[in-house]
């Protein structure tokens, strides 16, 4: 499947996947690997930021590129990171605190 027809496509164009304070798990390496080689937009993904893969944190801000695809600041995170690369943490049961 191609990236840029996922980008949004879950809640719409310039409606967020993730609101701000929600937690997320950054998508495994392989995942931001395949990202990194495909994706050929706005925001690239880069290299070191696979180091942080499989982490969970919290969403600090939300924007929207030109066309609605959102962009997301995690907390204690560097980077911008596409929808495409988190994924919803469930908050029941989870022993990690942030």
């Amino acid at each position: 499947m191609i990236i840029s027809q996922i980008m949004g496509k879950t809640q719409g164009r310039y409606n967020e996947e993730f609101p701000q304070g929600s937690l997320v798990r950054i998508a495994d390496e392989e995942k931001l690997k395949r990202f990194i080689s495909e994706w050929r937009f706005h925001h690239p993904l880069q290299p070191e930021n696979l180091q942080y893969s499989g982490h969970v944190t919290r969403v600090s801000r939300v924007t929207f590129y030109h066309g609605g695809d959102e962009l997301y600041d995690l907390v204690g995170i560097p980077g911008i990171w596409h929808e495409e690369c988190l994924s919803l943490e469930e908050e029941e049961g989870n022993s990690r605190k942030l």
